[in-house]
């Protein structure tokens, strides 16, 4: 449930202006090009975007001015070590501004392949991004320890279950001579238990 939620919360938060934190950025002669993550730290299963920004020096000295259509001649794939995906473009409101939606599916680098021309300068260029990271970048509270607290309170139970069917079956020294079918219940209760714990723990390693 908790994981529910943070899932949703990132997901108002990406519907926002996403924040530039470690994008990269290349010259190729005038234009700037910066490519990163809508949402970082990326991680595995939640919906992200490729984010681009491809500007040119304005018309004042030190203002950057974003390039209007400029993946109208570009072509843009994600590489994932031999595996390779073109990406659709999409134009962010903001002039120079553009993104591609993509959910990770792996851990790992990621490298955006960029090539064609804008407004006639050619452009061949390949940039990382930001690794994909696991959710336990997200994990609170972190969930190892109490994981392994839990696999240790399990054991624990299913040995004292075990103990207590190998007492009733060598009697523990009281005489069962004459129980009969209430001695075998009681077996096959503990035994039933015993299971149950036993496929509660899969269940839960599973689930971690």
């Amino acid at each position: 449930m908790n994981y529910v939620i943070l899932l949703f919360s990132i997901l108002i938060i990406g519907m926002g202006v996403p924040p530039a934190f470690a994008h990269t950025t290349v010259h190729v002669e005038q234009f700037e090009i910066e490519v990163g993550w809508g949402i970082e730290p990326p991680v595995v299963g939640i919906r992200n975007d490729f984010v681009f920004e491809i500007s040119e020096p304005g018309a004042k000295e030190g203002v950057k001015s974003g390039v209007i259509n400029a993946f109208r001649n570009l072509e843009t794939t994600a590489k994932f070590g031999g595996i390779t995906k073109v990406l659709d473009i999409n134009s962010d409101p903001r002039p120079g501004h553009y993104y591609s939606s993509v959910i990770p599916t792996k851990t790992g680098s990621i490298l955006i392949d960029i090539k064609g021309e804008i407004n006639g300068v050619p452009i061949d260029v390949e940039i990382p991004v930001e690794d994909v990271e696991t959710t336990a970048v997200l994990d609170f509270p972190p969930t190892t320890g109490s994981s392994n607290q839990d696999i240790t309170s399990m054991k624990n139970a299913i040995s004292s279950l075990q103990k207590e069917i190998n007492s009733l079956k060598t009697g523990s020294g009281a005489n069962f001579d004459n129980v009969g079918p209430a001695y075998d219940f009681a077996i096959f209760g503990l035994s039933l238990g015993a299971a149950g714990v036993i496929l509660a723990v899969v269940a839960m390693i599973k689930r971690k």
